[in-house]
């Protein structure tokens, strides 16, 4: 059943409200992302397709979960993003390498994806605000915004780690730079919120992706060699321990509100 819609109703949304909480998690989802795709694709000898084909499998199944569940789950809404930041690195590395786009041609045809999805949602539904998703409609604007999201974020960290020149701790550094423009923006003006959720959102996945090369490359390469099996397992942990001992709860909108 729809929720009734009444002016000034408060409704819980199935996403969580954007805390600080939120985001620690987020990085270390992201962070998780890159060394467990690199786990399956690399070190486990799969390859880039058949990781995307795995990761994108279990997406689907979670993704359904998340859909038919009627309240805000954190452990399922938490794997759900898990999967796609697995399924988005292992997608834009067969992108980038295998079909030979290159970095700088997937970030900007992920770019594109991204905006395109926001603005479709945008005409659709009136608001991309993240505490309006209640609808399956709106699930679906918001999970596909993310997926091209994660995957932006893993060409993204590739092109600025690899091409760039600024290496592993320099792209860190530059988008913890980025990410305090978008807090100072937040705190400060009136800036819109939504975009400025998407554009964090977007940004914690590069750092993720950067945070996860400077521990599992070699140190040749600026690294520090670590097994990208036994830097998933401990990130997995840490990511469970986090979705529940942080305090989350669902965002809420309130109906016949303006929400930008």
């Amino acid at each position: 059943m729809q929720p009734t819609e009444r002016p000034g109703h408060v409704e819980p949304a199935k996403v969580p409200e954007a805390t600080a909480g939120f985001w620690a998690i987020k990085i270390v989802a992201t962070t998780l992302g890159e060394v467990g795709g690199n786990a399956v694709t690399l070190t486990l000898g799969l390859g880039y397709l058949a990781g995307t084909a795995i990761f994108g499998a279990a997406l689907a199944v979670l993704l359904a979960a998340q859909v038919r569940a009627d309240r805000f789950q954190p452990l399922l809404y938490w794997a759900v993003v898990t999967a796609t930041t697995l399924a988005g690195t292992t997608l834009a590395d067969f992108c980038d390498r295998s079909l030979g786009i290159g970095y700088a041609g997937g970030s900007l045809v992920l770019l594109g994806s991204v905006v395109a999805t926001l603005i479709l949602w945008k005409r659709t539904l009136g608001t991309v605000a993240v505490e309006t998703v209640r609808s399956p409609q709106a699930e679906g604007f918001y999970w596909a915004t993310v997926m091209f999201s994660q995957t932006l974020g893993t060409a993204l960290g590739d092109w600025m780690a690899d091409s760039s020149g600024l290496g592993y701790n320099g792209s860190a550094l530059l988008i913890l730079v980025a990410l305090a423009v978008v807090t100072a923006l937040y705190l400060r003006t009136r800036v819109s919120r939504p975009i400025l959720f998407w554009t964090a959102f977007v940004l914690t996945r590069p750092l993720g992706a950067t945070l996860a090369n400077s521990l599992d490359k070699p140190a040749a390469s600026g690294g520090l060699g670590t097994d990208d099996i036994t830097i998933s397992g401990v990130l997995a942990l840490a990511m469970v321990a986090l979705v529940l001992l942080v305090p989350q709860r669902a965002g809420r909108h309130a109906v016949g509100s303006d929400a930008a």
